[in-house]
């Protein structure tokens, strides 16, 4: 994979073109943002990969979130609908819920993040009373719910002082892919079989990474 990223179109397009990118370097060789991402825009002070993520996410219409070795990563909607269908091994939520697969908490996080989408992550630990005091184990949930693919990142909202101007990382807003994507994705993700996106996924990888074992990337898919 030869491809530089200066600019936030450099990164919409590379979004584009490979459909999975994952963000920060990972367990195959320079298959990621950071590996190739010019200095002048990571973390350089200006602005740069970090402040885009919301905007990609935005143009690129695509899914943004936690989805490999517990790692963001930027999925096309084209190959989202596999990784979903076979991280939910062909269940949506309910139906999971129902067959004892995910716990009262899992469903608990995923019902108010539905109800209210999308949704601060900050106002869904105050609305859900994850809190001192109050329930724990948000981020373990939340993280689980992203690598099973029934939530995403919808975008990013910086805080701002008193005098507008932002500050801090970005805090994330949470959503489902159903409400997302819209129908669309409701009518496609389960057109196939879990295990035939799951071998789309693969070869799909493998086209990218010729060099990569296809060990190493069935390990990278989970």
């Amino acid at each position: 994979m030869k491809f530089t990223i200066r600019t936030k179109k450099d990164l919409t397009e590379a979004v584009k073109r490979f459909g999975i990118l994952p963000y920060f370097e990972n367990s195959l060789s320079g298959f990621s943002i950071e590996e190739h991402c010019a200095p002048s825009a990571w973390f350089s002070g200006a602005e740069g990969v970090w402040e885009w993520k919301g905007p990609v996410i935005r143009e690129a219409k695509c899914a943004y979130g936690k989805f490999f070795e517990k790692k963001a990563a930027f999925v096309s909607m084209e190959w989202f609908y596999d990784l979903a269908n076979y991280r939910r091994d062909g269940y949506d939520f309910d139906a999971r819920y129902e067959d004892g697969l995910s716990s009262f908490r899992d469903r608990e996080l995923y019902d108010l993040i539905e109800k209210h989408a999308p949704v601060l992550s900050k106002e869904a630990k105050r609305i859900g009373n994850y809190k001192k005091g109050g329930k724990k184990g948000f981020d373990t949930i939340i993280y689980r719910l992203q690598q099973q693919c029934y939530v995403i990142v919808d975008d990013f909202v910086y805080m701002t002082d008193r005098f507008g101007n932002e500050y801090g990382w970005g805090v994330a807003k949470y959503t489902t892919p159903e409400v997302f994507f819209g129908k669309t994705f409701a009518d496609k993700v389960y057109r196939r079989t879990p295990e035939a996106s799951y071998e789309r996924l693969l070869k799909h990888l493998k086209e990218l990474l010729p060099r990569e074992s296809e060990e190493a990337i069935r390990k990278f898919l989970g």
